[in-house]
């Protein structure tokens, strides 16, 4: 835990710094390479899983750590610190991710991600990637973005090395925890789902808590939903294009629901309309709605995500 608190603090500093060196915004940064080194850890365990013949245990970690990136690391944040959602995560953000969900759904319904499914997944990862950070620097907030104080190698030498510390601490978990698991009999669907879906998400709930302590709300956002994203079309694209991932669709249907649900629940709650109630009373929400970006991610919201993944835990225990 030590390790995990020093590392998340640390990358949140390397990718606010990388940030402003390059006029990118914060919420960029987060929903990319935050949100990649955050999400080192699913990536690891899932291609460990595939080669060694465990894809129930690949396809529980990705589906496991969306559910808790959304309801227990994005929920607790909330509760912590109200988080302003940006315009880019409701234009680029939400879609990517709800699309992303959509194709996952879809290309394991033969029950197999195959190695072109991959590549498909893969390919649309770096389309994301190019795509928000080709919109950020167009847009009027990098132009103000304040000037860096570290240099470039010294940014990124502390964001590897913070996801190093990231990915070690996760791993020690997760190890102590499945082995626990496995001695008290718990099949293999629910360890995946619950305790290592948890443990590779404790880098998200690092380094967003770290991000809201710090007023680097954008990083928190951006980081749930790039580590979601990049869960589905890189750890997933990846594991399957070096190995083919066979699905228990069966198995797997309430978590995928329940996945798809959260998801959709989230927009809700991101998008404008939803927030900002003294429009409603004040019977002028439409003008408000116009000149506003983004909606609010409120405590209450938050509390509400949490109780949902609390639920979630019950009800597959």
């Amino acid at each position: 835990m030590i390790i995990l608190i020093i590392s998340g603090d640390y990358l949140v500093k390397g990718g606010v710094e990388l940030a402003r060196k390059f006029k990118i915004s914060t919420l960029i940064v987060g929903s990319t390479v935050v949100a990649m080194g955050t999400s080192a850890p699913e990536l690891i365990v899932s291609l460990k899983s595939a080669i060694m013949g465990h894809t129930q245990m690949a396809i529980g970690n990705v589906v496991g750590s969306n559910i808790s990136n959304i309801a227990l690391v994005l929920g607790f944040t909330a509760i912590i610190m109200a988080i302003p959602v940006k315009s880019e995560t409701l234009k680029v953000g939400w879609p990517t991710l709800f699309i992303a969900t959509i194709l996952f759904i879809l290309l394991g319904r033969d029950s197999e991600i195959s190695r072109l499914d991959g590549i498909v997944l893969t390919t649309t990862l770096i389309l994301y990637i190019v795509v928000s950070i080709k919109s950020s620097m167009k847009s009027k907030e990098a132009s103000e973005i304040i000037e860096a104080k570290y240099p470039t190698w010294k940014s990124i030498a502390i964001i590897i090395l913070s996801c190093i510390g990231l990915t070690l601490g996760s791993n020690n978990l997760i190890g102590g925890a499945s082995e626990i698991a496995k001695g008290l009999g718990i099949s293999e669907r629910i360890i995946s789902v619950t305790i290592i879906a948890i443990g590779t998400s404790l880098p998200e709930l690092t380094a967003s808590v770290m991000a809201a302590l710090r007023g680097e709300t954008d990083i928190s956002i951006g980081n749930i939903i790039g580590s979601n994203i990049f869960n589905i079309l890189g750890v997933l694209g990846i594991t399957a294009t070096i190995h083919p991932v066979n699905v228990a669709v069966n198995k797997f249907h309430y978590d995928f629901s329940y996945m798809f649900v959260l998801t959709m629940i989230l927009i809700i709650f991101l998008y404008p309309i939803s927030r900002n109630r003294k429009y409603f009373k004040n019977k002028e929400y439409l003008v408000g709605i116009t000149n506003l970006k983004g909606g609010v991610l409120t405590r209450t919201e938050g509390t509400i995500l949490v109780l949902a993944y609390c639920y979630y835990i019950f009800s597959i225990l």
